[in-house]
């Protein structure tokens, strides 16, 4: 397929864009040179102590039944944002929220969260539905990642999240690829393997 069938040389486009395009995901990356893959990938886990995952796991479940989690910020804040304060706990991490990027017309926009640890990035994309689509926007801000940060971090890798599930992704800066993962990582059945995974990746 022409890249020029989906994106517009004269028009500009920010990453929400794609996340509205109704092509499919692999043509979509094409336009980058991008390829994408799916299949589950085994992340090494943190095997440290989580000295805060009862209390983190208790407000969670306490206050789940009694939240509306019908608007992506809602989920941002009582659900991906405590994940990610622990996350800070346990790393040396830094966080940027809605972090802005510009690598051209085609490439730019605004990251949900941008973790950072000597020199190893993590991305986190919010999104109040539909993971496939959030994650192709995902997969946009990973390629703009790699050409804006000076890293010798060989894979790039994010999460795409609704707050109660999580998705990851991986782009490989050598081969141009992007992986999706076919593991789904619930909240809160799966915290503390979701929590292992992410601490683990930004103490590499």
């Amino acid at each position: 397929m022409s890249r020029f069938t989906i994106i517009k040389p004269e028009e500009s486009y920010t990453f929400a864009d794609y996340f509205k395009l109704n092509f499919a995901p692999q043509d979509i990356l094409a336009c980058f040179q991008v390829l994408l893959s799916r299949r589950s990938l085994q992340f090494p886990q943190y095997t440290g102590t989580l000295d805060r995952l009862l209390d983190l796991t208790t407000r969670i479940e306490e206050s789940l039944p009694r939240l509306s989690l019908t608007s992506e910020m809602a989920r941002r804040e009582f659900l991906i944002a405590p994940v990610l304060t622990d996350v800070l706990h346990y790393t040396q991490a830094t966080l940027n929220v809605e972090y802005p990027v510009f690598v051209s017309h085609q490439l730019k926009g605004s990251l949900d969260y941008l973790l950072q640890s000597d020199g190893v990035f993590l991305v986190i994309e919010a999104k109040n539905e539909d993971l496939e689509r959030g994650f192709v926007q995902l997969a946009i801000e990973l390629i703009a990642l790699d050409q804006w940060i000076e890293s010798n971090q060989t894979l790039l890798y994010g999460a795409i999240s609704t707050g109660n599930i999580w998705q990851f992704g991986q782009f490989d800066r050598q081969s141009r690829q992007v992986t999706q993962d076919l593991n789904l990582y619930r909240v809160p059945a799966d915290l503390e393997d979701l929590l292992r995974i992410l601490v683990q990746i930004l103490n590499n």
